[in-house]
């Protein structure tokens, strides 16, 4: 069903065309209520401005370097998938780290699951293949790393010469009948 002519808009439509048209052409129509923009004041010579507010300004003190508050580090568990970050102040110690590692890791609920929570049994060191173990008093602002391999602490074995003697005995009274083979070529 055509529309009744009454409703076109098309005398409107076209000025609109020509007045894109000629703005496109660098004719602008101007409107008596445009106004020139104002632009805010400048200072042309920056270096001015600065001494002026060095003249005015008073002596500075010494600035002192400010101290770090809290460090972030990463502590790799062993057997865990990702390192537990842990915020902690850098005048702590080791030790200190390690049972904020051991606490943070616990309230994530990561798998594998500790086996003790005791910080003794664990030990830290600067990587996964680093064999030195970090000293537990060391402060955490001297060890120059944020990043950190927690592991659970060799169980030292002490083995005497009698413990070593027994083993020897042992070995030598195992009867299998391949050895009696061997013992009858020689």
């Amino acid at each position: 069903m055509p529309s009744p002519k009454s409703n076109r808009n098309g005398l409107s439509s076209f000025s609109r065309v020509t007045e894109r048209s000629m703005s496109f052409n660098g004719r602008t129509v101007v409107s008596p209520t445009a106004e020139k923009l104002r632009r805010p004041k400048t200072v042309p010579d920056l270096s001015s401005a600065m001494r002026n507010a060095a003249v005015n300004s008073p002596p500075k003190e010494e600035v002192k370097p400010k101290k770090l508050t809290k460090v972030l580090l990463n502590v790799m568990i062993q057997g865990s998938v990702g390192a537990v970050q842990v915020l902690i102040s850098p005048e702590l110690t080791v030790r200190e780290l390690v049972s904020a590692a051991i606490k943070q890791y616990v309230k994530e609920g990561r798998r594998p699951v500790l086996s003790s929570a005791i910080v003794d049994d664990f030990d830290l060191h600067y990587s996964q293949f680093s064999l030195e173990s970090l000293d537990r008093g060391e402060k955490i602002a001297e060890l120059g790393s944020r990043n950190f391999f927690l592991c659970k602490k060799r169980k030292e074995v002490v083995e005497t010469a009698s413990s070593c003697a027994k083993q020897a005995e042992q070995a030598t009274k195992v009867d299998s009948p391949w050895l009696k083979f061997m013992s009858f070529l020689f």
